[in-house]
């Protein structure tokens, strides 16, 4: 019996030092797979590698053989030795639990940011590689597919990726709420720091009009507005850009405010009282308390996009336990699907008979009607080939549903007797029965295939 089996590290199991390697091997062009072919036990595999995890998803006949195999792999991939313990920081997951943390995984459910959206881009990466490797056939093949899916069902049926969880994204979703679309705002970022960065980066996923950076160091506003599409503006005139811009975004490490009260009101008269909205994250505040005072302006500090991302937080896992129950229902069918994989020999076989019978009554049919045209024997062989078709399709519904109940082998060995297919499995190794000729033994090999 094969098994899945799905081993591992990640955030919640590895100290920092572990991640650490984690994150140098993820940096490796050398990929595991290669070493495939090498492994007597695994049949498939998949490999997972990001900063914070490291997973590989494999098949094979022997449990114990096959993790210990994978193991050693794992231990030559982020370079441990065999004096330094690594169970400890180890999952290890077969079959259904396997199939469950792989779609856990997929949906986000297992990341340290809940609903992040970049995990799923990543195992496709892994899935592209191992079918470039060719190290993916029917079952993970299958299973990864679904792992897709499952993903996309929770993403469609649940909310769980449109909550906004960090400082950044908080402040670019509160912007978009506002203004109901950011396409057409123009966008001034006031600090180069990370903050700045991580709103630059969702304020082009949202598809901003213009976006110009203001920074002490004129470099490194160069650096951010080269990577995201942006403009420069020097820090002593970015007040100018008040004139003419819909959102500001201030992140610097200022110890004094560095937008006034006077510097934004003398400025709206200028703007006609077009609404603008200033996003705060610097700590200490960057933008006067009182600029929220004046008419058609709004200021919302780091307090406020906390208090979003707290109760987002807690919506998240809401969604969380919607996400879950689907996950189990997807386990479930495709648990149903890995059972009916056991009837597969059986119904191959059913099938290999019915179309041995049916190509001897055919040669027997013509042998007898030499007069056929080839169009008639072609309207002959699409008839039969129908009425087999229809005639097993019931039989096999019924073994495909009964391959999913724990009787099944009492069905496959009632099936198997029903149809004769013990002695026939015993005479397909010996000579050819009387009038079967070459042909229909090319035949029988061809189906096999």
């Amino acid at each position: 019996m094969s098994h899945i089996v799905l081993l591992g590290m990640n955030h919640k199991t590895a100290p920092v030092e572990m991640r650490e390697r984690l994150a140098v091997a993820c940096l490796k062009e050398v990929n595991p797979l290669h070493m495939l072919p090498h492994l007597e036990q695994v049949d498939e595999m998949v490999f997972l590698s990001t900063c914070n995890r490291v997973e590989f998803l494999f098949t094979c006949n022997s449990l114990a053989q096959g993790i210990r195999q994978i193991k050693a792999v794992l231990r030559t991939h982020i370079g441990l030795s065999d004096s330094v313990p690594l169970d400890s920081y180890l999952y290890v997951h077969n079959d259904l639990e396997a199939v469950k943390h792989l779609f856990m995984v997929a949906s986000s459910l297992d990341s340290m940011i809940l609903g992040e959206p970049q995990i799923l881009g990543q195992l496709k990466h892994a899935y592209r590689d191992a079918v470039e490797y060719r190290t993916v056939r029917v079952v993970l093949n299958r299973l990864l597919h679904k792992s897709f899916s499952v993903a996309k069902r929770v993403r469609t049926e649940t909310c769980i990726g449109s909550c906004a969880v960090s400082v950044s994204y908080a402040a670019v979703e509160l912007a978009r709420k506002i203004f109901g679309g950011l396409r057409d705002k123009s966008v001034l970022l006031i600090g180069a720091g990370e903050m700045a960065e991580l709103a630059a980066e969702h304020f082009l996923r949202q598809g901003v009009r213009r976006m110009i950076v203001a920074n002490r160091t004129l470099e490194k506003a160069m650096e951010l507005a080269v990577r995201f599409k942006a403009e420069t503006v020097a820090f002593d005139r970015f007040l100018e850009e008040f004139k003419a811009i819909d959102i500001v975004v201030s992140s610097t490490g200022a110890q004094e405010p560095v937008i006034r009260y006077q510097d934004v009101r003398s400025r709206m008269r200028e703007r006609r009282n077009k609404p603008l909205f200033f996003i705060d994250i610097a700590v200490p505040r960057d933008v006067d308390p009182r600029v929220n005072e004046i008419d058609n302006v709004y200021v919302y500090d780091i307090d406020d996009l906390e208090g979003v991302i707290d109760h987002n937080r807690e919506e998240r896992r809401n969604q969380a336990r919607m996400a879950e129950h689907i996950i189990d229902e997807e386990t479930i069918k495709f648990n149903n699907w890995m059972n009916s994989l056991s009837a597969v020999p059986t119904i191959v076989s059913v099938r290999e008979k019915a179309e041995r019978i049916r190509r001897n009554e055919l040669r027997k049919t013509f042998a007898q009607l030499p007069d056929l045209s080839d169009s008639q024997k072609e309207a002959i062989e699409t008839l039969t080939a129908s009425i087999i078709k229809k005639l097993l399709h019931d039989p096999i519904v019924f073994l495909k549903k009964k391959a999913q109940r724990n009787a099944q082998a009492i069905y496959m060995d009632l099936t198997q007797q029903l149809f004769n297919l013990v002695e026939e499995a015993s005479e397909e190794d010996a000579a050819p029965a009387e009038g079967e000729d070459a042909q229909d033994q090319t035949f029988l090999k061809t189906a096999k295939k």
